[in-house]
């Protein structure tokens, strides 16, 4: 049995509490019916309309403030008029996943469920397992989607369909699922057919996509980036304390704006590349300082080639979290494969430099 999947049924449910057989038949959730003693499920209400409240938490959430308050609610909205015919789509519980879907239902009548992924995004959530089979099972029981809907089905976005295993939901639910579109905005057209062209299925990660992505990453290294520049200026001057700079701005900015262009299919060696020409003038200007002999030119030239490079390779390997250029499987691969060798060149580089600055001020370079 898959290890998400609940192993008992959750509480408040009149579904029985042992784990299920592997032969038990799927069978619709009885939860809350009319008759029973537990209270009905709350249904919130929504719209399909993007408030300028909205549109400031997006803007907040681009840049990774409170990067864990923007979060809906759990549980089952009603979008307009459903009525028991109406259609069902799953959610994450993240605003922009959520929005983006009730915003894409303009002026249709439609049920909504918010699966808890813990305010992470549908594909990111899929990939970590918390837009997962077992949390949708468990979801529609706690809701009593099945007394609240006619018939049995549920339309999955497609970039979550990862974590989400169709028969195991029919066995254990009784809801059968439909892959929808990857884009919430082809929904209209994916409606009026129930079927997915190429073109809706196709991922698409263009410039925009990734540019989008640059705010979060900024504010979330930009403020190493001002200390680190801040200690090397007092010890290196300005050049090392912008070397610093254009580092953390190449690896959150530069990486993800060129990154189909980048040679490797590996995050990491595609930043060391990028790194490696960000060094260039850095390296440049620090052989032609004024005062070194040949050894200490030599040194001070590798330095931000050992360094810089090993800065941008990590910052760029972080990126594979959020792009669908990658898989699990070869995140781990480049963790282990790469990450040694950053560690290496970044500690190599810095004690050079320490040993640099050493032999200047002992008057020996």
């Amino acid at each position: 049995m898959n290890d998400n999947l609940p192993s008992s049924q959750p509480a408040g449910s009149c579904c029985g509490t042992g784990p299920k057989k592997p032969d038990t038949p799927a069978k619709p959730c009885c939860c809350s019916g009319p008759g029973d003693n537990h209270p009905a499920p709350v249904i919130r209400q929504t719209t399909s309309e993007i408030t300028a409240r909205n549109r400031w938490d997006h803007f907040l959430a681009r840049w990774g403030v409170n990067r864990a308050g923007h979060i809906v609610t759990p549980g089952l909205y009603r979008l307009g008029n459903p009525d028991k015919n109406s259609p069902v789509f799953a959610s994450a519980n993240y605003t922009l996943s959520f929005d983006a879907l009730r915003s894409a239902l303009a002026e249709r009548d439609a049920w909504i469920l918010v699966i808890d992924t813990k305010g992470i995004n549908v594909w990111c959530a899929a990939g970590k397992g918390t837009f997962g089979t077992g949390e949708l099972i468990r979801r529609i029981a706690v809701t009593g989607l099945s007394d609240v809907v006619a018939y049995r089905k549920i339309i999955v976005p497609q970039l979550g369909a990862p974590g989400i295993s169709a028969h195991e939901v029919a066995r254990y639910s009784g809801f059968s699922v439909e892959y929808g579109p990857v884009r919430a905005a082809d929904l209209p057209a994916y409606l009026a057919t129930h079927t997915a062209t190429t073109e809706m299925r196709t991922v698409r990660f263009g410039l925009l996509d990734r540019l989008v992505l640059c705010p979060m990453e900024l504010v979330h290294f930009g403020l190493y980036g001002i200390v680190a520049a801040a200690v090397l200026f007092f010890l290196a001057g300005p050049v090392a304390a912008l070397a610093a700079i254009a580092a953390v701005l190449a690896g959150t900015v530069l990486f993800p704006a060129l990154l189909p262009f980048l040679p490797s299919r590996d995050f990491s060696l595609k930043g060391f590349i990028l790194g490696a020409v960000v060094a260039i003038p850095f390296a440049a200007a620090f052989v032609r300082a004024p005062g070194l002999s040949g050894t200490a030119q030599l040194i001070a030239g590798l330095v931000p080639f050992l360094i810089i490079p090993a800065v941008v390779a990590y910052l760029g390997l972080n990126f594979t979290g959020s792009t669908t250029f990658t898989s699990r499987t070869g995140v781990k691969k480049e963790i282990f494969r790469y990450v040694p060798a950053m560690v290496v060149l970044a500690g190599l580089g810095t004690v050079l430099g320490i040993a640099l600055g050493v032999l200047r001020l002992a008057g020996v370079a």
